[in-house]
């Protein structure tokens, strides 16, 4: 099959993740795929090399100085749209991996990977468009399925994400060890939906502690100066000082997650846990906010809190080694999810949507 897989950005964020380590598996089992992304801040590439077997196609996107975050979404749709309608090419399955590209093309399919909610008029209008306009949906977890079966009526087919789990569960994390000390490692820097504030209250809440608080990442489209702000405050008045690593280089990921004492995750939304399953997979304990994606997921893999309290709680445990005993089990857990299972399922169910005469 000819395949063009959509995302909006080259910069390690989750949905990249997927959409790159997919259209690696997808070429694997011997099929024609293209990655259409938007080349930001002058990135002629992703964030890390990708199988010569996939074609990529990034297409220019600079910067304009003081562009609100609506104008600037509105502006990646037109010239994601405009570059992939003047390239004329012919696609068996176009798919898009979120809102920007499902609204760049004008028939899709469309993954899901978690709801957002907008208050700006043109981001709301973009989100609602991307779940009703594209012809097929897919989700990366049942949880989320749900969701939108419950808010527009779709029934999206449910197709796991794969996990590379071989590079993380062979990860030393000596170097960063040495670096850093005992560390809790966060990963996606500081945003709402990652509930990064709740992290910083509840490692206050600790006392004096023998192990950093780190983030790493936080490459966003979003402008999150405000609360980041309101994190810097926060922090001031705890007398906490995390170490912000920023975007760490792909190479570097498996080793800095392998080295950390205990992964909090936190997020307030999700689609599956990408980030937290690379962890288990390194044989790294993993605290996540009680949500039910999560649960489905990970099931009793990890440990689960709903507040604050519960949060430093949970953290306090893990570092205490009280999840030791979860590490051969979780471990395994990560290796059940398989990327080449995950192409397999893709192209099972564009075969269907190829036979169905609607």
């Amino acid at each position: 099959m000819r395949i063009a897989l959509l995302t909006y950005s080259t910069k390690p964020r989750g949905g990249v993740v997927h959409t790159l380590a997919l259209a690696e598996a997808l070429a694997r089992l011997g099929h024609d795929v293209t990655v259409w992304t938007l080349g930001r801040g002058g990135d002629t590439a992703f964030y890390r090399p990708v199988d010569p077997a996939v074609t990529v196609n990034a297409v220019p996107f600079p910067a304009i100085e003081g562009e609100p975050v609506g104008p600037r979404i509105l502006r990646s749709i037109t010239v994601l749209g405009a570059a992939f309608r003047r390239s004329g090419a012919a696609y068996d399955v176009v798919h898009a991996q979120d809102c920007i590209s499902a609204n760049a093309v004008t028939r899709c399919v469309r993954t899901v990977h978690h709801l957002d909610t907008f208050t700006t008029p043109e981001l709301a209008r973009c989100h609602e468009r991307a779940i009703t306009r594209p012809y097929a949906h897919i989700c990366v977890s049942a949880a989320v399925a749900r969701e939108i079966t419950a808010g527009w009526g779709l029934r999206p087919h449910v197709i796991p994400n794969g996990v590379d789990w071989q590079r993380f569960s062979s990860a030393d994390g000596a170097r960063w060890r040495a670096r850093l000390g005992r560390y809790v490692l966060a990963v996606g820097g500081i945003e709402p939906r990652k509930g990064s504030i709740d992290l910083l209250e509840a490692y206050a809440r600790l006392g004096h502690t023998d192990s950093a608080l780190v983030f790493a990442g936080g490459e966003t489209l979003f402008d999150y100066r405000d609360y980041r702000a309101a994190f810097e405050r926060r922090a001031r008045e705890l007398g906490v000082t995390p170490v912000m690593l920023g975007t760490v280089d792909d190479a570097d990921m498996p080793a800095l997650v392998a080295g950390a004492a205990v992964l909090p995750f936190f997020s307030v939304k999700e689609g599956f846990g990408l980030a937290a399953m690379e962890a288990l997979a390194a044989g790294v304990p993993v605290v996540a906010r009680e949500l039910p994606v999560l649960r489905e997921v990970f099931g009793d893999q990890v440990s689960y809190a709903a507040d604050v309290p519960a949060m430093a709680v949970g953290l306090a445990a893990a570092l205490n080694g009280a999840c030791s005993h979860r590490r051969d089990s979780g471990a395994a857990l990560a290796r059940s999810f398989s990327w080449d299972a995950a192409a397999a399922s893709h192209i099972e169910f564009y075969r269907k949507l190829a036979a169905d005469p609607r």
